[in-house]
Order: structure tokens, then C-alpha cells, then sequence
């Protein structure tokens, strides 16, 4: 019995002593070399997590510190002005990512000048159901159908609102606004958003892209659009605030040649006014894919398949705005190239969303330093210097 009671004494010792060891190994490794770390470690086991749970969880894990911040100072040469804000480099979050407001401060800290959260409904809705998110990784794309779940105005406000301004310092915060699935006055859902979050956006996104909602994307079409472009800066230039926030507007990528075209008329009309342009929301379309599954399901695409077809639009509405309206380019941004031939097609600013779901915190950084050798490369002393020189 003795030597019974010794072995497994021994035996649980031995386990303490692996167990202790491999937990060191890991913090040593996560300290010495996170990049390597998540790579190697994080990104897989976290593929193997269902999709919707590890966007929780990485949410979870910018808020609260867990990844480390960005420890080195942006090269002077992706210093760009947007907005008529100056930033230090033309690098953002995509609406999408932080939802409901949470980890605003840590995605600052890992090194986005901006960060957009939303969409945000006027009340909390949970969006459609479950499963609505769907990987592609042999695309590195994402199909998702979440359906604008939002906490509602007033949660999320609370939020905003109570956040250190210092730890926002040099970055902008983007308020991205939806509308209630079963509103009867969408307008209205638009309009309420400017007034509650006015006192805290640097900026406003109005989005009437999303393929999720049913019936959005038909606000898009010119007298839609004119109706309630029209009431959002009634409502903006009534806002008692020292600063009108911005408006940018977030079109779809599906859109025709036609269709842009009436677009752009309507936006350059004086009480139809917006500041900027998102190019793009996800696509319904389902182009040559190689993922074996998932591939058929509802929802827009993101990733890889779309980065061609936003640059491509980003371009088009460029030449067709005569490069009077800022716009931000969005759609699978994975590489400092991506990023580059977007500023090169007109984009002022670049989004990026499914390429921090592939490749974590890591691809912030080196997206900007691709970035920055590149514009360094061709002889640009500053990004907006970039804009639109790739367009004949």
C-alpha cells in the first residue's frame, strides 16, 4: 500500500512538473516572440473554435489586454489627413468587428488610427440566427449573416461615452449606424443615431449595404437615398455640438456602373451632402471559390475573393467623384500591396476586418510597414501624396 501511495505521489509530481513546464514554455514563448507565437499556436487552435465563439473571444482579448500593444512608433511616411483629422498612419478596423463598442481602447493600442464600430441599432436586437458566421479558409474568406445584433443606442453609447478621450489620442472613432429589422421608418432609425452619438463620433458611417437585413439595400437607390441623405444632415446640422461629425456613406459592392452613377449624383447634391465614401460591404456574389464547404450559404462574402472587385469599384467611383470625396477602402485588405492599390485606385484610408480573423493582431503591423516601403519605394514622401496615382 506504501509503495502504492508513493508511485502516485510521484506520478502526480511528475504531472505538476510537465504541466508547470509547459505553461512556462508557453509565456515564455507568447513574451519572447508573440508574432510567432500567434501564428504558430493561437491561429490554429482558434480555427478549430466555432467561428462566432473565437470573434467573442478575440473581442474579449483587445479588450483587455491581453495581446500586446504596438511598441513602435508608425513610419513618418504613412502619415496621412483624413477628414481634415491628422493621423499617423491610414490604417482601421471595419465595422463588424467590435460590434457593440467594447474594445475600442485596445484596438487602438495595437496600432489602428481607426476604429469603427457598429452597426448599431436604435433598440437591441440579436440579429438571425444561429449559425450566421461561416470560414472559408482555403479562400481566407469569411460568409457571415449576422444580421446588424446590436446592444441598442443606449448600451453602447454608455460605453462610448465613458471612455478616457486621452486613450483615443491621434485616432478617430467611427460610429457605423443600422436599422432596426422591423422598423417602419428607417430614415427615422438613422436619424435618432446621429442625434444620441453626435457628442461622441468623430465620424459617421450610414449603412445601407448590408446584404442581412432585408429590404437595407434598397435604400440605395436614388430617391431612397436622397430621402434620407437629406434628413441625416437636417438632423447632424441640428445637433447642438461644437464639431458636426462627418458623414460617410457605405455602399455595396454589387452595385451596377448605372447604379453608381446615380449614387454619385445624388451625394454630390448640397442637402444630400456626404463627407466620404466605404467602399465596399461584403458581396452576395459567390465568384470561383476553392473551399469545399460552407459556400453556398446566405450572407455577404468578405476576404480575398473580394479584394479585387473593392479596389476595382474604389477606382470607378473615384474617377466618377473626380476625387472630390474621401473614400476608405475596404475588402480584403491582407497585405501592405492590398492596402497600397486601393490608396493607388483613390482610397484615403484602408479597413481591414477578416484578415485580423486569419492572422491576428500581428497583420496590423506588418501591413503598415508593407505599406510604408512600398510608398517609400515609389517616392511618396506621405500617403495622401498616393491617392488615386494609380488611375490613367
Amino acid at each position: 500500500m506504501g509503495s502504492r501511495e508513493q508511485a502516485i505521489k510521484k506520478l502526480k509530481s511528475l504531472c505538476y512538473v510537465t504541466f508547470g513546464g509547459a505553461a512556462a514554455y508557453q509565456i515564455i514563448y507568447y513574451k519572447k516572440d508573440f508574432n510567432g507565437y500567434y501564428t504558430n499556436i493561437l491561429q490554429p487552435v482558434s480555427q478549430y473554435l466555432n467561428p462566432e465563439v473565437a470573434h467573442k473571444l478575440g473581442v474579449a482579448a483587445i479588450k483587455y489586454g491581453i495581446f500586446p500593444s504596438e511598441k513602435a512608433e508608425d513610419p513618418s511616411i504613412l502619415k496621412t489627413k483624413f477628414l481634415n483629422y491628422d493621423l499617423n498612419n491610414p490604417i482601421g478596423i471595419a465595422a463588424g468587428f467590435d460590434k457593440h463598442g467594447d474594445a475600442v481602447v485596445g484596438l487602438r493600442k495595437l496600432g489602428f488610427s481607426i476604429v469603427e464600430i457598429g452597426s448599431i441599432t436604435p433598440e437591441a436586437q440579436p440579429g438571425n440566427p444561429k449559425p450566421r458566421v461561416f470560414r472559408l479558409p482555403e479562400d481566407e474568406a469569411v460568409i457571415n449573416r449576422y444580421g446588424f445584433n446590436s446592444e441598442g443606442h443606449d448600451k453602447v453609447h454608455q460605453k462610448i461615452d465613458t471612455l478616457e478621450k486621452s486613450l483615443l489620442d491621434k485616432g478617430l472613432l467611427g460610429i457605423n449606424l443600422g436599422k432596426n429589422k422591423l422598423s417602419e421608418n428607417p430614415i427615422e432609425d438613422y436619424v435618432l443615431g446621429i442625434k444620441k452619438f453626435s457628442n461622441v463620433a468623430d465620424y459617421f458611417v450610414i449603412n445601407i449595404s448590408s446584404p442581412n437585413t432585408p429590404g437595407l439595400r434598397a435604400l440605395q437607390q436614388k430617391e431612397e437615398l436622397s430621402q434620407l441623405l437629406t434628413e441625416i444632415n437636417k438632423a447632424r446640422d441640428a445637433c447642438q455640438t461644437k464639431n458636426k461629425p462627418p458623414l460617410l456613406l457605405k455602399l455595396a459592392p454589387d452595385l451596377s456602373n448605372e447604379e453608381m452613377k446615380e449614387v454619385v449624383s445624388v451625394i454630390l447634391r448640397k442637402e444630400c451632402h456626404v463627407d466620404g465614401l466605404i467602399i465596399s460591404n461584403t458581396t452576395i456574389d459567390r465568384p470561383q471559390l476553392r473551399s469545399k464547404q460552407h459556400t453556398e450559404e446566405a450572407g455577404g462574402l468578405s476576404g480575398k475573393p473580394l479584394t479585387n472587385k473593392s479596389t476595382e469599384m474604389i477606382r470607378e467611383m473615384y474617377k466618377m467623384t473626380k476625387g472630390k470625396v474621401p473614400i476608405v477602402g475596404v475588402g480584403g485588405v491582407f497585405t501592405g500591396q492590398d492596402a497600397y492599390e486601393k490608396i493607388l485606385a483613390g482610397a484615403s484610408a484602408v479597413q481591414i476586418y477578416t484578415a485580423l480573423i486569419y492572422h491576428g493582431p500581428p497583420v496590423v503591423t506588418k501591413i503598415k510597414t508593407e505599406l510604408a516601403e512600398l510608398l517609400e519605394r515609389d517616392g511618396y514622401s506621405n500617403v495622401n501624396e498616393a491617392v488615386g496615382k494609380g488611375i490613367k
